[in-house]
């Protein structure tokens, strides 16, 4: 697969729209064959390349550089966490199964309720439903959730003073992330046929590969 073809909006869709819920490659992969790029166009598509397909191992490493800073700060990691669970809501594989675990949980204690959360029925039109379909949690839009959990968290950074903390944080966390990128050798996985075709699921632009 070319990387080079994929442009930074293009990864940041299929980052929006890929499944999050598989597992992390293992550390004796992450952390293994590093090598510096020959040109920019090879970093470009390395960085590319290993940002989708260690974005579970990338994320966790954000978290727990994050969970170090905040420490001794209980009420900015928990202002973190918010954050980050209302930027999660922002994907829809992830924003469609919380709907549905907590839509199941609630229904072994109260059915009655749990109907109540379903989403609305899929407009129809001329017989077919609806091309775009919005994303609702528990009953409601997204963007209703995202509002209260971010505003919830936006009051817990102001009450904890930890934004420094998370700015610094977050700095490292992503400056080790591209630095990762840059110099990890792209693992041969990543170029089979099976993660071609996962990345095309979520490309708009996959008919041009």
């Amino acid at each position: 697969m070319d990387w080079s073809n994929v442009t930074a909006e293009d990864l940041i869709d299929a980052l929006r729209e890929v499944d999050w819920s598989s597992p992390p490659r293992p550390l004796s992969e992450f952390f293994s064959r590093f090598t510096f790029p020959r040109s920019y166009s090879k970093w470009n598509s390395r960085l590319k390349c290993n940002i989708y397909y260690y974005r579970t191992n990338y994320f966790i490493m954000i978290i727990f550089i994050l969970g170090l800073g905040f420490l001794w700060r209980p009420l900015a990691l928990l202002a973190a966490f918010l954050t980050a669970l209302s930027i999660a809501f922002l994907n829809d594989s992830f924003a469609g199964t919380f709907n549905e675990k907590v839509t199941r949980t609630v229904r072994q204690f109260s059915p009655h309720l749990a109907a109540k959360m379903r989403p609305p029925l899929t407009p129809v039109i001329r017989g077919r439903p609806s091309a775009k379909r919005s994303i609702y949690i528990c009953g409601r839009p997204r963007w209703v959730f995202v509002l209260i959990v971010s505003s919830v968290s936006f009051i817990l950074w102001f009450v904890s003073a930890g934004l420094l903390t998370v700015l610094w944080a977050l700095a490292i966390g992503l400056l080790a992330t591209i630095l990762h990128a840059s110099v990890r050798t792209p693992n041969l996985k990543a170029r089979l046929n099976t993660f071609r075709e996962e990345f095309r699921a979520v490309w708009r632009n996959y008919s041009d590969l």
